[in-house]
C-alpha cells in the first residue's frame, strides 16, 4: 500500500514540489479507475523524469549494440561471435549485459534461430547460414538502469514464407505501439497485436510475453497478447514496458529444452519471429526508448 501523503508534503516523485501541485490529481484519477474495478499500476513502476533520463542513457548502449550487429551479421558467423560483440561493446561503453548470469543464464545475449522462440544460447557450433532468420535479444544495465530490445535478422536470401513472418511480426509491434496511450489499457495494445498475427494465419506464444523494465530487468506489468480492449492494466504516463510478441508460423505450442531449461522452441518445428521495443507512456502518447 502506498503511504498517504499530505497535500502540502513533497510529492512522492521526488521533484521537490508540493504533492497538491504535482501528482495529487494524477493519483486521484488512478484511484477512480481502481474504484471502477480496473487493474491500475502500482506507484513503484511509474518512473520519475530523472529515472527516465537515466533509462534513456542505458537504451543508447542497447541501440548502439544492435545497430552494430545489424551492420555486421552475416552467413558463416557463429552466434558465439554475436555474444562476444555484445559483451565487448556493452562493457566498453560502460554498461553490463543484463542477461549475463541473470537467474543462471550464462551468456550476454539471446540468439534464437529459426524454430527457436527465445532464449537461444549463443554457441560456436551454431553457424548462421543463408536462409536463416535469427532474433538477437539485447539488454543493458547502465548505472543500475535497464534497457531491453531485440531485432530480427534475415541471413542472405530467405524464403518468402520466412520473410513474410518476420514482416508481419514487425507490423504487429507497430500496430500495438499505436494503441499505447495514457489512460488507455494494456489490452488495447494486446488485442491489436493478436488480431494482426491471427488475421495473417499465425499464432502468438501465450506463456511468454513482455514486461515492465527500467529499474529492474523484469517488473510489472506482465505483457501478453491474448487480451481484449478495455482490459488489463491501466496505462499512465511514466510507465515503461516492452512490446515483444513471439509469433509462430505454425501452432502456438512450445517446449523448453530439458537440458538447459532455457531455450524455447516451437513444438511443430516451424519458424518463430520476435521484435521487441521498449516503450514509455507519455502525457500524449508513447515514446520508443529502445528498438
Amino acid at each position: 500500500m502506498a503511504v498517504k501523503i499530505g497535500r502540502n508534503d513533497p510529492c512522492w516523485c521526488g521533484c521537490g514540489k508540493k504533492y497538491k501541485v504535482c501528482h495529487e490529481a494524477f493519483d486521484a484519477k488512478i484511484a477512480r479507475f481502481a474504484a471502477q474495478g480496473h487493474r491500475v499500476p502500482p506507484r513503484d513502476i511509474i518512473k520519475t523524469p530523472e529515472q527516465i533520463a537515466k533509462i534513456k542513457e542505458s537504451a543508447k548502449i542497447n541501440i548502439a549494440v544492435l545497430d552494430y550487429i545489424e551492420e555486421h551479421i552475416h552467413a558463416g558467423m557463429s552466434t558465439a561471435e554475436i555474444d562476444k560483440i555484445v559483451y565487448d561493446m556493452t562493457t566498453q561503453m560502460g554498461g553490463i549485459p543484463a542477461p549475463l548470469n541473470y537467474e543462471g543464464y550464462p551468456y550476454s545475449v539471446c540468439t534464437s534461430v529459426n524454430e527457436q522462440v527465445c532464449h537461444g544460447f549463443p554457441s560456436e557450433n551454431v553457424i548462421l547460414k543463408e536462409g536463416d532468420i535469427v532474433n538477437v535479444d539485447c539488454s543493458t544495465i547502465l548505472d543500475g538502469y535497464f534497457s531491453d530490445s531485440s531485432r530480427m535478422f534475415c541471413i542472405g536470401a530467405v524464403s518468402p514464407e520466412k520473410k513474410r513472418l518476420v514482416q508481419i511480426t514487425k507490423e504487429c509491434v507497430e500496430l500495438g505501439l499505436k494503441e499505447v496511450k495514457p489512460w488507455g489499457f494494456l489490452g488495447d495494445m494486446g488485442q491489436a497485436v493478436h488480431d494482426h498475427a491471427y488475421n495473417n494465419g499465425y499464432t502468438i506464444v501465450r506463456e511468454i510475453g513482455g514486461h515492465g523494465v527500467g529499474l529492474e530487468f523484469h517488473e510489472e506489468p506482465w505483457v501478453g497478447y491474448h487480451t481484449k480492449r478495455g482490459t488489463d492494466m491501466l496505462l499512465v504516463p511514466g510507465m515503461i514496458f516492452t512490446i515483444e510478441p513471439m509469433v509462430n508460423m505454425g501452432g502456438v505450442e512450445i517446449f523448453i529444452d530439458e537440458e538447459n531449461d532455457w531455450e524455447v522452441y516451437t513444438a511443430d518445428g516451424k519458424p518463430s519471429a520476435q521484435w521487441e521495443i521498449m516503450v514509455l507512456v507519455t502525457e500524449d502518447g508513447a515514446e520508443v526508448l529502445s528498438w
